[in-house]
């Protein structure tokens, strides 16, 4: 005699949950498994493969082995899919619609544990008033926690995971728990260096980046990367974020914030002036410094010169001289770039003239 078929599929909303053994809303993996395997035994049904996807959302269908556990219904050889609850599979009615339609599609029978839905007419109502709380208990629960995270951030708090530089921490008060951000000691000092730095103009994002990679700057670790250089893109988002003057930006509004700040007013607004330059470039090449540094004209557009550096096949950088008319396309120019590979000074014929100075005659 042959037996029935099933798959069992399992779900907690956070990695905390997964870890720690869940709590009352999803229960654990552990016992939804208990409850699906008993289920399995009442349908005298064997259970051939079981998928979990821990600290993962039913706001998305696109969960890892959820996908996976469909491609295996599809195969056709499955009678039933076992759930705990409908929510384990889906908080959207319509993802609860597709994935339904997916299953039956197979062939194979969609089974709650906790929940009388069949196929009869009276069992298909209930399903979809079951999908329907469930997609309203998700957004109500959405918009309970934004409502929250605004309160915290009118009140000074920090709604989301500190930048760099600063620490997310948890404490008990009056018996209860209050999680607060405080100064990264490690960090922190080079994080207000990177800003003293910028300020003076001399450096862009990516020699600051450069800069910070060599003197250690580094996101800390966290149970899913480990530590890493910090990036050129999070360079340029730690120069224009307002929280390190101590201010909080949430949802397009700036609030007073009760962390300490790591920079002073006046030093982020020069960071900003010079984040502005740089991206009308202004002064996107201020940083190189030469000897004949704001000196420089095209001789034949008239636009300015700008410095920059290639590394050649033998590990040796060779500084070159362009036209930034040409490079933004503000001209018709067609100078080509000028290279220094002495170190010294380029051939004086193939250099661009200096600012005042007459074209060379032909």
């Amino acid at each position: 005699m042959s037996h029935a078929t099933a798959v069992v599929y399992l779900r907690v909303s956070t990695d905390r949950q997964a870890k720690r053994g869940g709590s009352e809303e999803g229960f654990s993996i552990r016992a939804q498994r208990e409850a699906c395997l008993r289920k399995a035994a009442d349908l005298k049904a064997i259970v051939v493969e079981e998928f979990i996807d821990a600290g993962e959302s039913a706001r998305s269908a696109n969960r890892p082995e959820l996908q996976r556990m469909l491609a295996r219904v599809r195969s056709g050889d499955i009678d039933y899919v076992i759930v705990h609850k409908l929510d384990r599979l889906a908080r959207s009615r319509r993802d609860d619609v597709e994935i339904g339609v997916s299953i039956r599609k197979t062939g194979a029978t969609l089974i709650s544990v906790t929940e009388n839905i069949d196929e009869t007419p009276a069992g298909t109502l209930l399903h979809g008033i079951m999908a329907s709380f469930s997609e309203y208990y998700s957004r109500n629960l959405a918009a309970e926690a934004l409502k929250g995270m605004e309160q915290k951030v009118k009140a000074g708090g920090t709604p989301t995971g500190a930048p760099i530089g600063y620490l997310n921490q948890t404490g008990r008060f009056e018996g209860r728990e209050v999680r607060y951000v405080e100064v990264d000691e490690q960090r922190a000092p080079l994080v207000k260096w990177g800003f003293d730095a910028f300020a003076t103009g001399d450096y862009s994002i990516s020699s600051l980046t450069r800069e910070l990679q060599d003197r250690g700057l580094s996101f800390r670790a966290t149970p899913k990367k480990p530590e890493r250089p910090i990036s050129r893109s999070a360079v340029h988002r730690m120069l224009g974020h307002p929280y390190y003057i101590g201010k909080v930006r949430w949802r397009g509004a700036i609030y007073d914030g009760n962390h300490q700040p790591l920079v002073s007013e006046e030093t982020w607004m020069k960071v900003q002036d010079q984040l502005v330059a740089n991206r009308d470039g202004r002064k996107r090449e201020q940083h190189h410094r030469h000897y004949l540094r704001g000196l420089l004209a095209c001789a034949l557009c008239g636009e300015r010169i700008g410095l920059t550096y290639s590394t050649g096949k033998s590990g040796r950088v060779y500084g070159y001289f362009y036209c930034i008319g040409r490079q933004k396309r503000r001209s018709d120019c067609e100078l080509p770039p000028s290279a220094d590979r002495t170190g010294g000074a380029a051939d004086c014929r193939s250099l661009p003239r200096a600012r005042g100075a007459h074209s060379p005659s032909a």
